[in-house]
């Protein structure tokens, strides 16, 4: 066939114009709050990359950089006799509330932008949705929630139906009763500002803080493992980390504080192997990718999204619970091949390859 007789490449498509809803209470900036907050950033800024026109709404002292519109998070002054009603919620249920509420309403008017993506965990952006002229999706982050499955349930029918996206199909499936057919777009991370680490004798655990994921249970792991364990992430439970965080703490298992995303890759990279133990079901496990694109295999719990995230070249799982099972698992875990973790990560957790499934969700969703 000559030059002339072949056919014309498609045409590449327009960039979009996306609104991109993030937490109203927790910025947007390094280090994180937890992983939808890095998972929002990378997504921004990797949509930006491929040409697309972002605005992210998002909460006060986000990164400048990402030109975040501000969602008003002012915690409301409520008198005395107001707070002595039996229907009294906490300040920042309210402020959240009043946030997204303002900004839905300014939604509604002109169409500014070619899609609405909810990447938060509140009710309004899935409530509002009919109401606004241009499409909204909504991913789906967590295990269902009351207002959340409440809010899609009694939504009014609109012209056009809400389309979701899930970060794993274990997420997909728990949503399966009001969401039928969810897309999966799995998380992903930069792996170029994730690099590989050179490894190290010490176990490393990273996360929030909080009861659900577990760092008591990787304490006591490492401890009948005999490896020593570097902790990091914010305190997002100063209960918890009080009574079960800090009296664990001592010359073999160590707190570093809540790292920006440099000292964490640092801290991962040079570690033997990541420890993940959930107590909860894990809708995805941002933590995992990092630590697999470091070159750190992972030792965990097969609970929630975990198994279908690792494969195992680059990790060992074991039942949820079973910190005996994980501790026996930790040596195997650390022979694994660092490079097969790496591997694993750019093939299977990398931002280009979420990017490009976004991009096609954003396009499968009807004007």
């Amino acid at each position: 066939m000559t030059a002339a007789a072949r056919p014309a490449p498609p045409p590449t498509p327009a960039p979009l114009r996306i609104a991109l809803i993030a937490s109203a209470r927790h910025p947007i900036r390094d280090p994180f709050a937890g992983g939808l907050e890095a998972h929002t950033w990378t997504l921004s800024k990797a949509l930006r990359a491929r040409g697309h026109d972002v605005t992210i709404f998002a909460g006060p002292g986000s990164d400048p950089a990402l030109g975040v519109v501000e969602m008003p998070f002012r915690p409301p002054r409520i008198s005395e006799a107001a707070r002595r009603d039996t229907s009294m919620v906490a300040s920042h249920w309210l402020a959240e509330h009043h946030a997204y509420l303002q900004l839905m309403l300014d939604l509604c008017g002109p169409a500014r932008y070619d899609i609405v993506h909810n990447n938060s965990l509140h009710y309004l952006p899935v409530a509002m949705a009919a109401a606004l002229s241009v499409p909204v999706v909504t991913t789906l982050h967590t295990p269902p929630t009351p207002w959340l499955e409440s809010a899609i349930q009694a939504a009014p029918a609109p012209h056009r139906p809400m389309r979701f996206s899930a970060v794993s199909h274990h997420t997909a499936a728990a949503w399966r009763h009001v969401v039928p057919a969810a897309t999966v777009v799995r998380n992903g991370i930069d792996t170029r500002r994730w690099h590989p680490g050179p490894g190290g004798e010490e176990l490393v655990w990273s996360g929030r803080l909080v009861p659900e994921k577990g760092a008591h249970l990787a304490i006591a792991a490492a401890r009948l493992a005999d490896r020593g364990l570097r902790l990091a992430g914010p305190v997002g439970d100063p209960e918890y980390f009080e009574a079960c965080i800090r009296p664990r703490l001592g010359r073999t298992i160590t707190y570093a504080g809540h790292l920006p995303q440099p000292d964490l890759c640092e801290l991962v990279g040079s570690s033997a192997a990541a420890v993940v133990s959930p107590c909860w079901d894990e809708p995805y496990g941002l933590v995992i990718a990092e630590a697999l694109a470091c070159g750190t295999p992972v030792c965990g719990f097969a609970r929630g999204a975990l198994p279908e995230i690792v494969t195992p070249d680059c990790a060992r799982l074991v039942p949820p619970g079973d910190c005996v099972a994980l501790a026996e698992a930790v040596e195997p875990t650390v022979g694994l091949s660092r490079a097969d973790a790496r591997r694993h990560a750019e093939s299977f957790c990398s931002m280009e390859a979420m990017t490009r499934s976004y991009e096609r969700f954003y396009r499968s969703v009807p004007a």
